[in-house]
């Protein structure tokens, strides 16, 4: 990666705006832009600064930040917001993804992976948190008992989890795009999933597997 990665953080509390700035920073080839403790001013920031990435808080006085990143989105659908949170409650998490969020990462996590996330939203994966979280209901349509994948169904599905888009695993597997378009449609009947989210939340509970690069 050559270019370097401008950061908008927004997040309530100036410890962890102050610990962000400097762990980011310390990184060669990311640098933070501004540091905004509040949703409003957070969009006021990203609309002058045009970030590469925002990492956010979801919990904020006044608007929420999925709120602001519905805005951030709605002003520039191209933009990449981290979710960065204390909560581990699977349904805000399910509905920042789907809102449009490009990952989450907890605040109890190393600042190593704070990096590694953050370098990964910006190249179009997306980072999810290693801690176990439970499926949201209304998400993962599956019970406890084991789901009968092929072998090659898991593969794309645990490359599908460390944010590769079908392209990337196609490359990765040496086979064609339509190919793992094929195995991920299979896989989303097996498991009960329609789409993408849904899937990666299902792989990070039941295959157990790291998706930070």
């Amino acid at each position: 990666m050559t270019s370097v990665i401008r950061v908008l953080l927004v997040d309530d509390h100036p410890a962890v705006l102050m610990g962000l700035t400097h762990v980011l920073n310390a990184a060669p080839d990311v640098v933070v832009v501004g540091a905004e403790r509040d949703g409003e001013r957070g969009l006021a920031a990203f609309i002058t600064l045009r970030p590469d990435v925002v990492v956010m808080d979801v919990s904020m006085p006044g608007e929420s930040g999925l709120d602001v990143m519905r805005r951030m989105l709605e002003h520039a659908p191209e933009t990449t917001v981290l979710v960065l949170t204390a909560i581990h409650d699977d349904r805000t998490l399910t509905s920042a993804l789907r809102g449009g969020a490009a990952g989450y990462v907890s605040k109890e996590c190393d600042s190593s992976e704070v990096v590694r996330a953050v370098r990964a939203s910006a190249r179009g994966e997306m980072p999810i948190d290693p801690r176990p979280q439970d499926p949201p209901q209304d998400a993962v349509a599956v019970d406890d008992s084991p789901v009968d994948l092929t072998p090659r169904e898991r593969e794309v599905l645990e490359l599908l989890l460390q944010g590769l888009a079908n392209k990337q695993i196609a490359v990765r597997l040496g086979v064609g795009e339509t190919t793992v378009k094929s195995h991920l449609r299979k896989a989303f009947e097996r498991i009960g999933v329609n789409d993408r989210t849904s899937a990666a939340l299902w792989a990070q509970r039941y295959l157990h597997k790291t998706v930070i690069p």
